[in-house]
């Protein structure tokens, strides 16, 4: 029997856990193992799930080493086929394990597979943290089928295919167990954000794939741990991404990708300044900064990977299509340019 084991990080989301870990137990204990890692809370969350909820697996990490530390520290104890790295703040359906993993069994070269992720405070509308599939531009820029930017589509089944993507959102991510160990798991330096898209892409630069199953739906809250308007996330979000195109990129893409980034980013720090946003202008600038001094250890991470040209890249630029044309869902972009 396939063995899966769902693995939920906490840090301080205790009321997040007696919101939905019912419903987790209730909808997956009868085919997959439930465990929760616990990222050094002081909250009362080991407690409360001692005491309320005795029949989870419980692991408590020594340190809040962030979303990708505190998970490679959980799975090296953790002896599973599948694990299912699911936030905190997820509300699960029934069948939500049982079709991502039937695809997943049909095609042993797909290493992580993701379901449709919908608001949960908007349930016809689908969530920032992946929709229905993420994806990259040329320049490095995410996006979904189903959000582009801050752009939310309302989900009409426009989208209920399974298909191949570039990345497979963190916040309900389903990997083959030892493919995960095989690449050395998330990397501990991105401490959150953007670490399940370097995953997937040293995963796809050796060959392996990267899907979206719709027929399973999870409903996300999102912001859980870090708010939306957060200069630390912004912070996170421009260092993380800066250093997984420098680490992935094919070396003919590098300098023009970086050239390019460099304006990008400047512009993108310039509109954080002239709407106010000085602590997100500062945030762009240390991101850059932080790059700058760890160039010697990033090209000594560089060295070790394989990098090569890889499918469902967005061949366009996203925010020219979007700022400028007014492209707002994933439909009206080019679709012969994702290839």
């Amino acid at each position: 029997m396939t063995q899966v084991a769902v693995v939920i990080l906490n840090y301080n989301g205790k009321e997040f856990l007696k919101k939905f870990l019912p419903l987790v137990l209730r909808y997956s204990k009868e085919v997959a193992q439930i465990w929760v890692a616990d990222n050094a809370s002081s909250d009362g969350s080991v407690e409360m799930l001692k005491t309320d909820f005795p029949e989870v697996n419980l692991i408590v990490n020594p340190m809040n080493g962030g979303f990708a530390t505190g998970y490679n520290m959980a799975l090296q104890k953790i002896n599973s086929d599948y694990y299912i790295l699911l936030n905190s703040d997820i509300e699960v359906t029934p069948n939500w394990i049982e079709p991502v993993i039937e695809l997943m069994e049909s095609d042993k070269g797909i290493v992580a597979c993701q379901p449709k992720v919908l608001s949960y405070f908007d349930k016809s509308k689908f969530e920032y943290a992946g929709a229905a599939g993420g994806y990259m531009d040329k320049y490095g820029y995410p996006f979904c089928r189903g959000r582009i930017f801050q752009s939310l589509e309302t989900d009409a089944g426009q989208y209920d295919q399974p298909v191949e993507v570039f990345w497979a959102t963190g916040a309900c991510l389903f990997v083959r167990s030892h493919l995960y160990h095989e690449l050395g798991g998330l990397d501990d330096d991105f401490f959150a954000h953007m670490e399940e898209i370097d995953f997937c892409w040293r995963a796809k630069n050796l060959g392996y794939k990267v899907m979206v199953e719709p027929k399973s739906t999870v409903f996300h809250i999102g912001g859980g741990t870090l708010p939306k308007s957060s200069a630390r996330k912004t912070y996170l979000n421009f260092r993380n991404n800066f250093v997984l195109l420098y680490k992935n990129l094919p070396q003919h893409r590098l300098f023009k990708v970086f050239v390019a980034r460099l304006f990008l980013d400047g512009v993108a720090a310039i509109k954080f300044l002239v709407q106010g946003g000085l602590g997100d202008f500062i945030a762009v600038i240390r991101a850059h900064f932080y790059f700058y001094r760890h160039f010697t250890a990033l090209r000594k991470k560089r060295k070790q990977l394989k990098q090569q040209p890889v499918s469902k890249i967005y061949r366009g630029n996203i925010a020219f299509d979007h700022y400028l044309l007014r492209k707002k869902k994933f439909s009206d972009l080019d679709q012969t340019k994702i290839t």
